[in-house]
């Protein structure tokens, strides 16, 4: 062990705050920084190789053309960059992602798209279509989650932005109703990062609470976290980690008894938990039905097969859902408005979503979550008669396994070398896979075990061979140093945007 390992491992023995002044002390000092230098250029180099797999044999424009090229051959080029390497999701090897994947279905949503291409509900007087598609996706989203005649919401880009928006909302609601001016968020650590998001661009504070043995959201440890300053409360239904269900009826009681606001994030689970409840499923209260919820947000864009770029936000009444709304009363350019983010919006998407919608309906998100919920039984099963694995939680179909004697992350680079695009986890180091319906596909589920016994056996058998992504994932997990990691993550997406 050199000097530099020796260091970090007494490092991660400390009190965070002391390894944060200590971390800024030691990457001052020129031969610590050497060393970190040439650490992130070993590993940029590896990851522009997967990153970029298009660097030879493709077109590449870091300035206009002089002269346009022609549309036959770009649209030549782009079937070529799709049939490389990016179609591997429709065999079922991608966890989430692509969420239906049937062709008949994009078929049918691109067509739909073509004839609204043009649409933007910032401008409802030209296009009014797009109000109507949004405000039926609202409501009958509203419908599908306990809501009432009350139960009103928004359209948005994505789960992030409607995470972003229902914070804000509470932010200025506990400003405006309770004098609150030092708000605060109480969300378990397995809620979804956009929490911490929305906490940094709307000057929140957000405290992290343990989960328990179940990967379930300690209610203890909420209840002993809210205070003056708390504006909502937020549970997972289920969180992305591992797929489990928060304590949603006792956490929005605390909320409800308190004054304050409850956040169920049911991006992943929205279009799956009621039909699961009706199959027969063990679902424990989520939505509007508990008095506690005040606001849902739920992902048309993932298991509502809609096209991505659509999220919900919805909110137990229009007192709330005002607070989300930003108007400008004294702007020279006049009246201006936006219920959300954005400005101006792809209208064609709400099209897309509504249609996506009401093609399917009630029978057929039934029958789609019956299939998924099938397929992820029959890998659970196969993951619990791999006894090297260990399932984390009790989860439905959002799936998340770890191992007590081999380095999973060697499990999840040789489940990459077999096609597989699954996830890795941090705290405790696990691999993520979360079902879609295109692993409800024939074969796909009994291939995806047999291929992660072979991966197990194969890091069984050579437990000291490195390579491959895990010495990332690892130093990621394990250094103590975070904002060295936050650095790396930051020069990845500089390689993103590298021409």
């Amino acid at each position: 062990m050199d000097w530099m390992e020796f260091a970090l491992g007494q490092l991660s023995r400390m009190n965070p705050r002391l390894v944060a002044l200590i971390e800024k002390r030691l990457r001052a000092v020129p031969s610590v920084k050497r060393k970190i230098e040439s650490d992130y250029d070993g590993i940029m180099a590896e990851l522009e190789r997967s990153v970029k797999p298009y660097r030879d044999g493709f077109f590449a424009a870091a300035r206009l053309p002089a002269e346009g090229r022609s549309r036959d051959e770009i649209i030549r080029e782009m079937e070529a960059l799709k049939q490389r390497e990016e179609s591997k999701w429709k065999e079922g090897f991608v966890s989430g992602a692509v969420y239906h994947g049937d062709e008949r279905h994009i078929d049918f949503l691109n067509r739909v798209y073509a004839i609204h291409s043009q649409s933007n509900p910032l401008h409802s007087d030209v296009w009014p279509s797009a109000a109507k598609f949004e405000s039926e996706i609202v409501a009958m989203t509203a419908a599908m989650l306990g809501g009432d005649s009350r139960t009103c919401g928004t359209v948005t880009s994505g789960g992030t932005e409607s995470i972003l928006l229902a914070m804000k909302t509470y932010r200025d609601w506990a400003r405006e109703t309770k004098g609150i001016a030092a708000p605060e968020i109480v969300a378990p650590v397995t809620a979804h990062v956009a929490f911490d998001k929305a906490a940094q661009y709307f000057r929140m504070k957000i405290v992290r609470t343990p989960i328990d043995s179940s990967c379930r959201a300690d209610l203890s440890a909420v209840k002993r976290a809210l205070n003056r300053n708390t504006v909502a409360i937020v549970g997972s239904a289920p969180g992305f980690p591992h797929g489990v269900i928060d304590p949603i009826p006792e956490m929005s009681e605390l909320a409800r008894e308190r004054g304050i606001g409850f956040h169920t994030d049911a991006c992943l689970g929205g279009f799956v938990l009621p039909w699961a409840e009706r199959l027969g499923y063990p679902v424990p209260g989520f939505d509007f039905r508990l008095q506690g919820v005040t606001s849902i947000s739920a992902d048309t864009h993932k298991y509502g097969y809609a096209a991505k770029g659509m999220s919900v936000v919805l909110y137990r009444n229009a007192e709330l859902r005002r607070h989300q709304y930003f108007t400008a009363t004294d702007w020279p350019g006049g009246l201006y408005f936006s219920p959300t983010i954005a400005g101006s919006r792809p209208g064609a998407l709400s099209a897309v979503c509504w249609a996506a919608m009401v093609t399917i309906g009630e029978r057929g998100y039934m029958e789609a979550t019956r299939k998924i919920l099938e397929t992820a039984s029959l890998i659970k099963k196969g993951i619990a008669e791999i006894p090297e694995l260990r399932l984390l939680g009790d989860p439905l179909w959002i799936l998340s396994f770890a191992s007590d004697s081999l380095d999973i992350y060697r499990v999840l680079d040789e489940m990459a070398k077999k096609k597989w695009a699954l996830n890795g986890l941090h705290k405790p180091a696990a691999v993520h896979l979360a079902l879609t319906l295109r692993h409800a596909q024939p074969g796909v589920a009994e291939r995806f075990v047999e291929d992660l016994r072979e991966a197990v056996a194969q890091v069984k058998a050579h437990p000291d061979e490195r390579g491959g992504m895990a010495p990332v994932y690892g130093m990621a997990a394990t250094l103590p140093l975070r904002t060295v990691v936050s650095d790396m993550l930051k020069r990845y997406i500089d390689l993103l945007y590298k021409v």
